[in-house]
């Protein structure tokens, strides 16, 4: 399998309101920037369509590092929570519903296809990648501001 890594950030100006997102794919010294987003939306809704929309640009099946700033994605899926969610008919273990049920849907079913290891880092902390991401979705963001 090709090894990929990806970067991805989310943006949103207000939570809810206008958001972003941005992702760097890098291959073998090959770099591609997708970015986009939505008028009304939240910041987790965006670091998730990172996330998908970078996994979903692989055209076959990839060994990826997926490096992002959101705790909520990484736990979810490191942690087994959003297969827990799916199991449970996307009920949490405090008995309240998931959010974002068809995001990480598509998400697990993408790390179907798939494998990868998401890291974390700590955002807005000087991490090139991660800030080049954080531009790309905030620019969407102001996009529909």
């Amino acid at each position: 399998m090709k090894h990929i890594d990806i970067y991805t950030d989310g943006a949103c100006k207000g939570n809810p309101g206008p958001g972003g997102w941005g992702a760097v794919l890098r291959y073998k010294g090959h770099e591609k920037e997708l970015s986009g987003g939505e008028a009304d939306t939240t910041n987790n809704r965006m670091e998730m369509l990172a996330v998908i929309k970078a996994l979903e640009a692989l055209k076959e099946p990839c060994e990826v590092t997926l490096t992002t700033d959101s705790r909520y994605v990484c736990d979810a899926v490191n942690k087994g929570w959003a297969k827990k969610w799916k199991a449970n008919n996307w009920i949490k273990s405090n008995k309240s519903k998931a959010k974002n049920p068809e995001l990480w849907d598509t998400i697990l079913k993408l790390l179907d296809i798939h494998k990868v290891r998401f890291i974390w880092v700590k955002g807005h902390n000087g991490h090139p990648e991660n800030e080049r991401c954080d531009a790309l979705a905030s620019a969407q963001a102001m996009k529909y501001s």
